[in-house]
Formats: structure tokens, sequence, C-alpha cells
């Protein structure tokens, strides 16, 4: 099967070298530039609690003071494992949405309505938590630790290799990830070469995106369960 990958190669490597050696062709296609916001940084003795979004929100923590005791809320499986990765040993994980994520922390025992909470996150979100959480009560800082960057541009060996290997499945990871992929299938010509595929989606949000321009082979999917996909 031939797969498009438009994670960051940091976030997806793992998941690249299975599918190889599953026998599946890969064409790695990121479609967001990620970079570190700067001058952030955090000392952990003023929170209670971190709230991590993705993968990059942990990847991109800037700590004056390293207290790795404290309770981090992880938004699904692969934010946790990067997490757990820079030390930290008190963690929980969502169900892979925000909305999971959001109802985690409000039915947790672990923090109350006086817990000062630090949520980092991108410059770019889909669901406003800090909003969410603050019309429940809780005290909540939003920290905007890293920057993402649509991708536009195609190289001639990207093309050729779609042009070689037309993708079965893609996987879409953020609606904002999905606006750059189309702007990129429209820049170059490329929906001809993709009437067959299969857009797998992070959530409905994703999905629309695609459903707006009109692509009709859309699914979605939890991250981490993409070779559970492929298996049924």
């Amino acid at each position: 099967m031939n797969i498009l990958i438009t994670r960051p190669l940091m976030e997806s490597e793992d998941l690249i070298s299975k599918l190889f050696s599953m026998g599946h062709k890969i064409v790695h296609l990121p479609t967001l530039k990620i970079s570190p916001a700067p001058n952030i940084s955090i000392d952990t003795k003023e929170f209670d609690a971190f709230i991590f979004t993705s993968a990059n929100s942990v990847r991109n923590l800037n700590l004056s003071n390293e207290d790795k005791k404290i309770f981090c809320f992880c938004v699904g499986a692969m934010t946790e494992r990067v997490t757990r990765k820079l030390g930290f040993s008190n963690t929980i994980s969502a169900g892979g949405s925000v909305l999971a994520l959001k109802n985690l922390i409000m039915n947790s025992n672990i923090i109350n309505k006086n817990s000062k909470l630090a949520y980092f996150c991108s410059d770019h979100i889909s669901y406003d938590l800090e909003k969410d959480l603050k019309s429940e009560g809780f005290k909540i800082k939003k920290i905007i630790n890293y920057f993402s960057e649509k991708i536009n541009n195609l190289s001639n060996e990207s093309k050729s290799l779609i042009q070689a290997y037309p993708p079965n499945l893609i996987f879409i990871y953020s609606s904002r990830s999905a606006e750059s992929f189309i702007e990129i299938v429209k820049n170059y010509s490329l929906y001809p070469l993709m009437t067959e595929s299969k857009v797998m989606c992070i959530s409905k949000k994703v999905k629309k995106v695609f459903e707006l321009e009109g692509w009709k082979k859309i699914e979605i999917f939890n991250p981490g369960d993409e070779i559970l996909k492929l298996e049924q």
C-alpha cells in the first residue's frame, strides 16, 4: 500500500519505520514547520499542573526550574510518551482529542479550581481550551511556546514520489495541516493522482476541511491507531 504521512519527521519517524518494515511504500510530505517561541521560560513552582495538547508543546518546553514531579495532563498517548521521555513521572493521557482532555481535567481528583494550570500550545489552536476551562472556574494560563508555519512548496523529489506511488492512504493530524496539504495539491495539480486516496483525519474538524473541498473518501482515526486502521 502507498501511504502519505504529513507529520514532521521528528513526530513520525517511528511510524514511518514500522510501516516501511511492513512492506508499505511511504511518502513523507510534512505540511507544517515547527519552531520554538523565543524567550519563553517557565518556573515549574508557579504551577500545580501542566497541560500539553501536542507532542510539540512538550518538545518546546523551556523550564527555569525543572520539577519533573509536577502533574501533566496529555492530550494523547504519543504526547504522554514524549512527556515521559523528558523525565516527567506524573502523567495521564486523554483519548487523543482536546475535548477528551478537557473532560479529563474537569473530572480529575488531582487538581481543583484553586489549582494553577499552565496550558502549553501553538500560536494556532483549533479548540479554545483556555476559554472553556476558565468558564468552568479553573485558573489557567495559556502559554504559546511554539509556532507552526504552513509549508506550501513541494520539492521535485517529493512530487516524483507521489507520481510514482499515488497514495492509497493519507494521514492528516490537524486542520492547519489539512489546509496546507490541500494548498499543495492545488498548487501542483496533484488531485488527479489522489481521486482514489482515502484521507485519514484526526478529528471531525479536520474532516470538515476536506468535505468543504469536495473530497469524498474521508475517515476519522485516533493518533497511534494508524497501523490498526491499516489492519482493518
